[in-house]
């Protein structure tokens, strides 16, 4: 590793299930120092495995908080070995492994305040910290009678930099279920639940983003880091992602590999059973949900093997073969018990909404992964995530690597390359991408696959239809669907309605929308379109941003003068949304 030179840096630590890492980075935003130790390899007296012990029981699993301590020492003495300045370090912050609970003795407080620069770390700390809060009340009430304090593993990683006992941040807190997340305070019904005197012990939490302290003077006369030296409130690995990886609002990222999570920032949260809702580490007045689904990239590869001679090109020569929306086949494959939802099985269904037991052709390939991208969209907006204007999609893991695989879920207005059949478009090297594409079968209120053309935004005050032509050509003069930029806010409007004033040919697959059109009833006042909702062909819920639309009649077919529709979700080939009334 080079030599590094003077220059002023944040080092950002990383305490997660295998390793510690550190990173320098530069005013530049360079990285241009890292190292790790790895538990296993670098550490093996602690006879880890993967980073854990896995007790007798096969159900508790914990770390030996020690060799975190060990790890510490050792990365911080490879950097001063290095050259390592580390006088030009103006902050630290970092991240731990979520979920884990450590629980310092009775006295570390008074030991972490007096720490002697002629030892390591581990030297002196450790008989003083112990590995979950109910568990160890429960099991080993003397054990939590002396814990003096107990922290996360970020906290606990901070207090170590502090030399005093860090406040845990919002953002990891709330992943304890004992947060009051939209108070910010911790539930007092849910720590008498949990154990005896337990606020005291856990000490008020800070925003994410807090200064909690000076770095000890430990490491100012060890390592010759600065009296100055901020340390700014560790938190938990899932939100330092969402924070590394510079979501804002609206943003989603998709990490694609053994299991495939969600992250979304959200700004009104609707907390369910599934997933996880966790106070935003980069805004405290937002939220952050995680998602996590199980059969991920092992359940591609099932699939790969079975349907594509095992190999990834096949694969997406497969995907790109089928029509956006895969000719109405649908499949959620869970062949090992599923998370995000609680199930086990395969289950696929052919355009007419019946279970079948394969998928013709190539279709069993765009059914898994169009059924993939569906659920990830369906239990987002369960928890209160809206596409948005600016939306950005991040993909990361190894199956980002894959192109074909990411174009069904996504769309890039930059780079706009033809891909197969299904003339997808190429996102730029980073896989950040504008919005999301929903094709005729996707969720939100979802069209039947043989609507031609018709594709929607819910979240958006109005319509957003995606006309049957090649992305960013120009529309006709005539248009047979109604033809909307994606920067739209809805339909093209008129500029006195507040929604839609089209009038397209009376054989459109779309909805005639001037007034005097059958069809379609206008109300000015409203944000969107007003549909009469005994109009064949035409269901509003007026109370949800967006429509659902289910015309129950062949492309340009003429409009019954009787309609024989209703306004009932039971119309033929209705698709709702879970979410929606």
């Amino acid at each position: 590793m080079a030599r590094p030179g003077a220059r002023r840096c944040c080092l950002g630590w990383d305490f997660s299930t295998q390793q510690v890492k550190v990173v320098a980075v530069d005013s530049d935003l360079t990285v241009f120092y890292e190292d790790s130790v790895h538990f296993d390899r670098d550490l093996p007296e602690f006879g880890t495995q993967g980073g854990v012990h896995v007790h007798k029981d096969g159900l508790t699993v914990t770390s030996p908080v020690l060799m975190w301590v060990q790890a510490l020492d050792v990365l911080l003495e490879k950097m001063k070995a290095s050259g390592f300045d580390f006088s030009q370090v103006v902050a630290l912050s970092g991240a731990g492994q979520q979920h884990g609970s450590v629980y310092w003795k009775r006295g570390a407080g008074r030991v972490l305040t007096s720490l002697s620069p002629a030892l390591p770390l581990h030297e002196q700390l450790q008989r003083f910290t112990g590995n979950q809060i109910a568990k160890i009340h429960q099991q080993n009430p003397e054990a939590y009678a002396q814990t003096e304090r107990i922290s996360l593993v970020s906290s606990f990683a901070a207090s170590l930099f502090l030399g005093s006992y860090s406040p845990t941040d919002y953002s990891d807190g709330s992943g304890m279920n004992l947060l009051q997340i939209q108070e910010k305070v911790w539930s007092r019904p849910c720590l008498d639940a949990c154990a005896p005197r337990l606020e005291e012990k856990l000490g008020p939490p800070v925003p994410s983003c807090s200064v909690v302290g000076a770095v000890s003077s430990y490491y100012v006369q060890r390592y010759g880091f600065s009296p100055g030296c901020k340390v700014v409130a560790f938190t938990g690995d899932n939100p330092a992602s969402l924070a590394g990886m510079k979501l804002e609002e609206g943003d989603i990222a998709v990490s694609l590999g053994t299991s495939d999570t969600l992250f979304l920032w959200l700004r009104e949260p609707t907390p369910a059973l599934e997933g996880h809702i966790f106070c935003n580490p980069v805004d405290p007045r937002h939220y952050m949900a995680l998602l996590c689904f199980k059969n991920g990239s092992l359940m591609r590869e099932k699939i790969r093997d079975e349907s594509a001679s095992c190999s990834w090109s096949e694969f997406s020569r497969a995907l790109g073969s089928t029509e956006m929306g895969n000719g109405g086949q649908l499949g959620f494959y869970f062949d090992v018990m599923e998370i995000t939802p609680d199930v086990i099985g395969r289950y696929r269904f052919n355009a007419d909404g019946r279970e079948v037991s394969a998928s013709p052709g190539n279709g069993e390939i765009g059914a898994l992964v169009e059924g993939q991208s569906m659920a990830k969209r369906i239990h987002a907006e369960g928890l209160g995530y809206r596409i948005m204007p600016k939306t950005k999609i991040l993909a990361t893991g190894g199956a980002s690597h894959n192109r074909d695989l990411l174009q069904v879920g996504v769309i890039a207005p930059s780079e706009r390359q033809r891909l197969g059949g299904r003339g997808r478009l190429r996102t730029h090297a980073s896989h950040t991408v504008s919005r999301f594409c929903c094709s005729p079968t996707s969720t939100g209120f979802c069209c039947p696959p043989h609507i031609h053309g018709v594709l929607l935004f819910p979240h958006i005050h109005g319509v957003l239809l995606f006309p049957p032509r090649p992305w960013g050509s120009v529309p006709p003069t005539h248009i047979h669907g109604f033809c909307c930029p994606p920067t739209s806010t809805g339909f093209f409007c008129s500029p006195h309605v507040h929604g839609v004033l089209l009038s397209p040919p009376p054989t459109s697959t779309g909805f005639c929308c001037s007034p005097h059109v059958h069809g379609v009833l206008l109300s000015p006042h409203v944000h969107g379109v007003l549909l009469s909702p005994h109009v064949h062909g035409v269901l509003l819920f007026p109370h949800v941003h967006g429509v659902l639309l289910f015309p129950p009649r062949p492309r340009g077919s003429a409009v019954p003068p009787h309609p024989q529709g209703s306004a009932l979700p039971h119309v033929h080939r209705v698709l709702l949304s879970p979410h929606v009334h």
